[in-house]
């Protein structure tokens, strides 16, 4: 299973949700669609949203930023990644 964050240079919330997943050891790919108009269509077509991050672990979809930082309040989101390892 992989970890697929979809993000922009610029965007403060790609960078938090960047930095929750390196403080927790989670390696992921990282695909930057700001530049790219078929790489966000690729990302709105498998999440549903044209927003930014839109974090995938497997095939599950996180959601966003918030939605990450949610999961792991709710002490769900180690287990999530560690699935993903």
């Amino acid at each position: 299973m992989s970890i697929q964050i979809y993000t922009t240079r610029t965007c403060p919330f790609c960078i938090r949700a960047k930095q929750l997943l390196d403080q927790k050891g989670a390696r992921y790919t990282e695909t930057d669609v700001g530049a790219d108009p078929a790489l966000r269509d690729a990302m709105t077509k498998r999440a549903g949203k044209r927003s930014v991050p839109q974090i995938f672990v497997g095939q599950t979809h996180v959601g966003g930023c918030d939605d990450l930082y949610a999961l792991d309040r709710a002490g769900k989101l180690d287990a999530l990644l560690k699935d993903a390892a």
